[in-house]
């Protein structure tokens, strides 16, 4: 195999200091900005405590005030109500993503909008008035969401769309008149549908032929218009508008990228873009009336996040991420030239020039196909101290590793391991045409990018050749398990995380509530029904006896979407094996470890776990 890639240059090995992975947890995660009534206030989201909950503070920085201060769930921030100080947060049980919608009162006591046993409640915006807000659940059909109505004064409701037709909700224009819907047919087709809610009048908006998709993103504040994205007839999505009086199509603007968001300020004064540029995202901002572009303030190294203007239009608030820079929130007012930053998320513990940055790397598959990816090299890996190395897959299957703070890749680099993320063939991202690439070829071609990123790592002169590992989450968990059984020579050792091993259970176990998306994700990776030969050829618990790599498992107990007994059975067969297995499980988390203290144990363990099985000196000295 050929590669190519624009690899860092080798440098010289800095000394630094390894920390514990306590240190690194004791970071602050923060995300989230809704503004007050009064606008002198924002409320957001952290895991300060160890455990999620929902926050307020001054928008001129000070002390933080709890909204919740739950010891076991996680609360998140949803959005202040507009004309007061109450305030929406959502929570699930222990991790298994049936949210609920919750009104803290004036007075501090709490208030369950969406009770019932098994639904699943999501929350999508006031209107324009603030009078009322819209709520989805599927409390009357397991499988499909109903829109409500609620009063934002008495939180009576009305159900003012039945989904009978299984579509995906999307916005709500700002005088409560129209409804936009998607209707999904595979991972890479789809199309948009508008409904007159007082009516039930139905508009199909996107008739086309071959595949295209199309994503609803916001109504303009002045009723004209529905702002999407589309990439019909084009790699890469653009913004186009719907003309709600004429029913014409126009397009908006056009990026040799995917622009993968659209939102208005509160009464139209601004539209604010987002666009996903090679593993980062770039926010644009533009003055409706004129189509300016405003100019954002120069900030450290890092990108713009989670931008949310004020409804005065008067000030904004956003977050800067880079790679050594967790999410901190910063404040804007319009006119001015800097902004106030107003958290410092790094841990104290930390010295950030102790952390590494990323960088774009990509490399030749052996059919050609060019793979981007992300890489973390160590300090300390240089060509006379070579460094194991650990192929990072992403979830999805359509996921993306980004350019952004990623704590797990920075441990790991600290501790003098190489970390390639990889944007195998079938990730968002990088187009249309790459993005299909993988669909029915899960533990085939995807796979074989993994083990041609090996090989690209291989060339490294700072990476050890001999010891390169893989692993990841979700979709990536499952390719962790799959290259330890299909290529059961190329990596020394794998982590899976509440990966997939056998698909045919997990296709026929997801939750209901993915319903209007079966058929896409049956399309994606096989049918249980038809295509059951080809599910077992895939599923790695089927070739558990070829596994003879060391494995280690993490595994939440109320995972809804890959169930525990996907890890249980793998660790089950690879041990008959003889082979050592590490197995991890925690009671209280679902898909994905939200508590401070599990990840602390987890990540502690995965690298005790490494430095055994891969680097070879887990007896050493330094921190864990």
């Amino acid at each position: 195999m050929v590669t190519t890639a624009t690899a860092p240059a080798t440098e010289a090995a800095r000394p630094g200091k390894q920390y514990a992975i306590a240190d690194f947890i004791d970071t602050t995660s923060i995300f989230g900005a809704s503004f007050s009534a009064d606008e002198k206030r924002i409320l957001f989201s952290s895991n300060k405590t160890g455990v999620w909950n929902a926050y307020t503070m001054p928008t001129g920085g000070g002390d933080w005030s709890a909204v919740t201060s739950s010891a076991t769930d996680n609360n998140y921030a949803v959005s202040y109500f507009p004309a007061d100080e109450r305030k929406l947060v959502t929570r699930d049980q222990g991790g298994n993503e049936l949210d609920h919608l919750y009104v803290i009162e004036l007075d501090g006591s709490e208030k369950d909008l969406t009770p019932g046993d098994k639904l699943k409640a999501d929350f999508l915006g006031f209107n324009h008035a603030g009078s009322a807000f819209y709520v989805a659940t599927n409390e009357r059909d397991a499988k499909f969401f109903d829109l409500y109505r609620y009063d934002a004064s008495t939180y009576a409701r009305k159900r003012v769309y039945e989904n009978a037709q299984g579509l995906d909700l999307g916005p709500v224009s700002g005088d409560g008149r129209y409804l936009a819907l998607t209707k999904t047919r595979t991972t890479n087709d789809n199309d948009l549908h508008l409904v007159e809610l007082a009516s039930g009048k139905s508009v199909h908006l996107t008739p086309h032929e071959g595949d295209a998709s199309f994503s609803a993103e916001d109504f303009s504040p002045d009723g004209k218009y529905l702002y999407y994205t589309s990439n019909q007839g084009s790699e890469f999505s653009r913004i186009r508008r719907y003309d709600l009086a004429a029913a014409t199509h126009e397009d908006v603007r056009s990026e040799s990228w995917d622009i993968i968001d659209v939102a208005f300020s509160h009464n139209g004064k601004f539209r604010v873009d987002m666009t996903n540029v090679d593993g980062r995202t770039r926010v644009d901002v533009f003055e409706n009336a004129t189509g300016a572009e405003l100019a954002l303030p120069t900030l450290p190294a890092g990108e713009i996040r989670n931008l949310r203007i004020a409804r005065s239009e008067t000030r904004m608030a956003f977050y800067l991420n880079g790679d050594r820079q967790p999410n901190d929130l910063y404040m804007l007012e319009f006119g001015k030239s800097a902004p106030e930053r107003l958290t410092t998320s790094l841990s104290s513990r930390l010295d950030p020039d102790d952390l590494v940055d990323s960088s774009v790397v990509r490399f030749k598959a052996r059919d050609g196909l060019i793979i981007p990816n992300i890489l973390w090299k160590p300090h300390q890996a240089t060509a006379q101290s070579k460094a194991p190395a650990l192929l990072l897959v992403h979830g999805g299957p359509g996921g993306q590793t980004t350019r952004a703070y990623n704590v797990l890749a920075q441990f790991l680099a600290n501790h003098g391991y190489v970390v390639l993320g990889i944007n195998n063939r079938g990730s968002s991202g990088y187009g249309k045409a790459y993005f299909a690439a993988d669909d029915g070829k899960h533990g085939r071609e995807p796979l074989w990018d993994c083990v041609d990123g090996k090989s690209f790592l291989q060339t490294l002169d700072y990476v050890d050749a001999q010891r390169i590992g893989i692993m990841g989450g979700s979709y990536g968990g499952y390719m962790t398990v799959a290259a330890l059984a299909f290529q059961p020579e190329e990596f020394k050792v794998g982590v899976d995380i509440f990966g997939v091993t056998n698909w045919l259970r997990t296709l026929e176990s997801i939750p209901p509530y993915w319903e209007s998306f079966r058929e896409a994700l049956y399309q994606e990776i096989g049918n249980p029904a038809t295509q059951r030969d080809f599910l077992v050829e895939t599923s790695p618990l089927f070739h558990a006896d070829k596994i003879t790599k060391p494995l280690m498992v993490l595994q939440g107990a109320n995972d809804p979407r890959v169930i525990k007994a996907e890890s249980d059975d793998i660790v089950a067969a690879v041990r008959k094996n003889g082979v050592p297995v590490e197995y991890v499980v925690f009671d209280d988390e679902g898909h994905g470890f939200s508590k401070k203290e599990n990840q602390i144990e987890g990540y502690g363990k995965m690298l005790v776990f490494l430095d055994t099985y891969l680097k070879g000196d887990a007896a050493a000295s330094a921190p864990r």
